[in-house]
């Protein structure tokens, strides 16, 4: 979440849906919330160190094919979400102005099982992806309003070796951080980049493609592809799932 910022959380930008009841967090997952490094506010840094620890422990794939990491946000830099820790809602209502998850593609006999890994919500961990995008995004909750949520989606083993951050987004203009950064040094790309953080933060209606061009595409883009809400479940479900 940039700079520790939100737009509002609490009821001042409430939805007109009604929150469902919180579900009973599922008895045997793979690995619980707290054995993952976690730093408030440092959404896109979690999910970095939460692919490659799902990757060490054989909860996904060795290179991390079955996961991608999506960044949510849209023009306005305001996203509203339910589920979230650090809301003071009993809904869990917060506006961020970007969060960041990873989704991971499982299939068995032809049913998908995909999973959302999100160390800020308080849903189960992982929650099963119809689950998260019901309770969690509520697709179409705002219309057609500025609150319209992109998901920038980035295939996690390009991810890995494109992502950078000098943290430099959590320093107010004195040079103090805004929020304290986590304990390990600044992630550095493959290729030495040290901060490009907001490329994969931009984003607009205007970089949604159409649907199979951003299904093929989301393996070769660096920067991912930029899908919608009214395509976000179908994006997924037309993912191969590249780890049995």
């Amino acid at each position: 979440m940039d700079g520790g910022r939100r737009a509002a959380a609490g009821g001042a930008d409430s939805s007109p849906v009604a929150a469902p009841p919180h579900p009973a967090a599922p008895r045997n997952t793979p690995a619980d919330v707290s054995s993952f490094i976690h730093t408030p506010f440092y959404c896109e840094e979690n999910i970095y160190m939460l692919c490659k620890e799902l990757t060490r422990i054989g909860v996904a794939d060795p290179m991390g094919s079955d996961l991608y990491v999506v960044f949510i946000s849209n023009e306005e830099k305001k996203i509203p979400l339910w589920h979230q820790k650090a809301s003071n809602s009993d809904e869990g209502f917060i506006c961020w102005d970007y969060h960041v998850i990873c989704i991971q593609v499982k299939r068995n006999k032809g049913e998908i099982l995909d999973l959302v890994w999100d160390l800020d919500s308080d849903l189960p961990f992982p929650s099963p992806f119809n689950q998260y995008v019901s309770d969690a995004i509520r697709p179409l909750a705002f219309g057609d309003s500025i609150y319209r949520r992109l998901f920038r989606v980035v295939h996690a083993p390009l991810f890995l070796q494109s992502f950078a951050s000098d943290r430099s987004h959590m320093k107010n203009p004195a040079g103090n951080w805004i929020q304290l950064p986590p304990n390990y040094d600044p992630i550095m790309a493959a290729g030495g980049t040290a901060n490009n953080l907001n490329e994969y933060i931009a984003m607009s209606v205007e970089d949604v493609a159409n649907l199979e061009s951003m299904v093929n595409d989301v393996y070769s883009n660096k920067h991912g592809v930029v899908v919608n809400e009214a395509i976000l479940t179908r994006f997924f479900s037309q993912l191969p799932c590249l780890h049995p």
